[in-house]
């Protein structure tokens, strides 16, 4: 289950712009819930026939670690449930502060704050280790495969209640609050549930005093919570929102406001990253916020250093912004003596003259040192290609000793010259060759997603890839005949971005290290669909768009209805448009049915679903 992140807001007046422009484009106001955002490590638990099955990190969001071992010593997380239902149930693990602060006195090396304490604790071999720490658990999402009758699920209410009948711990800080007043929230019964004690409701207009208490009452919390989550509480709301490639458009993270410390500018320098970006960067004397000691400011570019008249010397307010991404908030008093920062006009690494795009400026040289250094960072990183044993340290080492230059090198390495390093002793050398060897077997999406080409990402990947484009070869050759209109066919694909991946596909470099990948032995395309699926009378659904909107009683979630289509020859898009060929309508369609009617697209029920799947089962 692909575990996102969530959209931010950093103040009210953020928050309350949100809350209204998600009424608008639902055509009324909602019930919105508020929960706390608890500052642990996020968890998912798989239970099978009500048994505890597998416990498994966000990850990256679409890979964890499996920590199931020691997750079942958190007295918490219930090994069995009190019904044998299937479901994913994603949760958040934190350690109480009483805790942290006893621990961590007998530590050598203390932790900066709980939540590292507890994602440490969760990597540990031992799980007799793990049973010696106080971890708690509480759950504030489930998904159901299937819903028994008599116990429907429509809201996230109903959902919280059937958590903690499971026998899960839910969180009782949370509020329910629209356009008027939630009354009866919970079922009578549901007050004798320690999780729903402390329930708010109110108006939207009762929000914002509701978050100023919130805030006044973090300190009280015997954990750390670094802001509130609000989010739909309809369900079927939340599918007819959606998603974007990052978080759900049905929910929102109102930080709060970051701890801010005071400090002094010794210097500006400026780094460059693996598709050229020059990112200037503060280096202030260390100043401990919020736990952590901070030396290096991000300044994003040029334009944000001359919005802040920032020079060096100047004494400044920094903060962490959602207590994660250090910032400049102001300066608090100007260096007299100093002069205005001159953004550099030459690449600091390979001294090339920089390129303005936008907001931003680039070093345009595709050999540049720094470039490529990133880019095999990139590459490596356990997020793309997840090479073991060649973590920042060891390619480092490699690339200051000219064993490495570019990605491609990975996979010609002279290990007879490596075997002379410090450290490589002969089984390192094994493990590292394993390693890379096992990379090549790594899926083409993994591969292409991982070369950092600029705007070719993941998702991109992924769309092209169910729109057709399975090779690299397919992608090239749309390239070499200027075919960029076929990518921007592709619903989620702009213009620009298919420009800018088309401009870069073409560079003479990008097709070298393509090819020197694919001489190593790395995968370039993939298998087409299953042998079933690529009969003309399988593909029932080839060219056809469909949008799937409403709350089904055989497709929860609505993700099992979008593989239908897709593996029949469909794709699924996120909204009716004028390409949208068929909307899948179950109930509490909403507004993208009445779209959909308007614009003369066929709207399918899920009976009606249910036969044209099963006429080609049976075929």
């Amino acid at each position: 289950m692909p575990v996102l992140s969530l959209d931010k807001a950093y103040s009210h007046e953020e928050l309350s712009t949100w809350v209204r422009r998600t009424s608008d484009k639902l055509g009324h106001a909602p019930v919105f819930v508020v929960e706390e955002k608890l500052d642990g490590v996020s968890i998912v638990l798989y239970y099978e026939q009500g048994v505890l099955a597998r416990a498994v990190t966000r990850g990256n969001g679409s890979m964890g670690n499996d920590v199931t071992g020691n997750v079942r010593t958190i007295r918490d997380v219930p090994l069995r449930l009190q019904d044998d239902v299937d479901i994913a149930v994603r949760g958040e693990i934190l350690l109480p502060l009483v805790a942290f602060r006893r621990l961590n006195e007998d530590m050598e090396t203390p932790y900066a704050n709980p939540r590292n304490l507890a994602a440490g604790t969760l990597r540990r071999v031992k799980s007799r280790e793990t049973a010696g720490v106080p971890l708690r658990f509480f759950a504030y999402e489930g998904f159901l495969t299937d819903v028994p009758a008599g116990r429907s699920v429509s809201t996230h209410r109903d959902m919280l209640l059937r958590l903690a009948r499971l026998g899960f711990r839910v969180n009782p800080h949370m509020g329910l609050f629209s356009e008027q007043d939630v009354s009866n929230p919970f079922p009578d019964d549901a007050a004798q549930l320690p999780a729903f004690s402390q329930v708010q409701t109110g108006t939207l207009a009762d929000l914002e005093d509701a978050i100023a208490q919130w805030t006044a009452d973090r300190e009280s919390r015997e954990y750390e919570i670094d802001g509130l989550v609000v989010k739909l509480d309809d369900l079927s709301l939340r599918d007819e929102l959606g998603y974007t490639g990052h978080h759900p458009r049905w929910a929102i993270a109102y930080k709060f406001e970051s701890p801010v410390s005071v400090t002094k500018v010794r210097s500006i320098d400026v780094q460059v990253g693996r598709t050229g970006r020059i990112t200037p960067v503060a280096r202030v004397e260390p100043v401990g916020i919020g736990g952590t000691t901070v030396s290096n400011v991000t300044l994003h570019n040029q334009a944000y250093i001359e919005a802040l008249e920032l020079h060096v010397g100047d004494t400044v307010e920094v903060s962490r912004r959602g207590d994660v991404i250090p910032a400049v908030e102001r300066v608090i008093e100007p260096n007299p003596e100093a002069h205005p920062y001159a953004f550099p006009t030459r690449c600091p690494t390979c001294d090339s003259v920089l390129e303005e795009r936008g907001a931003h400026h680039f070093c345009p040289n595709f050999r540049c040192p720094d470039r490529m250094r990133g880019q095999l960072h990139f590459f490596v990183a356990s997020a793309q290609m997840d090479i073991q044993h060649l973590g920042s340290e060891t390619l480092n080492l490699l690339l200051a000793e000219g064993i490495v230059e570019e990605i491609p090198d990975l996979f010609c390495l002279d290990y007879e010259r490596i075997a002379g390093l410090p450290g490589f002793g002969a089984r390192k050398i094994e493990l590292l060759k394993g390693s890379i060897e096992h990379a090549t077997s790594r899926p083409y999406r993994t591969v292409l997603a991982s070369l950092g080409i600029p705007d070719l990402g993941p998702k991109f990947v992924e769309l092209v890839c169910d729109a057709g484009y399975r090779s690299i070869d397919d992608l090239l050759q749309l390239v070499d005949e200027g075919r960029v209109e076929s990518l921007i066919a592709i619903d989620g694909i702009g213009e620009k971005t298919a420009a800018r991946v088309a401009e870069e596909l073409a560079r003479p470099s990008v097709r070298s290290v393509i090819q020197r990948l694919r001489e190593a032995g790395l995968q370039f395309s993939e298998e087409h669909a299953p042998e079933k699926a690529e009969s003309v009378e399988a593909q029932i659904f080839a060219g056809e768009s469909w949008c799937i909107t409403g709350s089904f009683e055989n497709f929860q979630p609505r993700s099992l209805a979008a593989e239908e289509i897709k593996s029949r020859g469909g794709t699924v898009v996120s909204d009716v448009s004028g390409k949208t060929t068929h909307l899948l309508a179950g109930a509490n369609a909403g507004s993208k049915r009445d779209k959909a009617e308007k614009r003369g697209v066929e709207i399918v029920d899920e009976q009606e679903f249910l036969r044209r799947i099963a006429a080609t089962d049976d075929v």
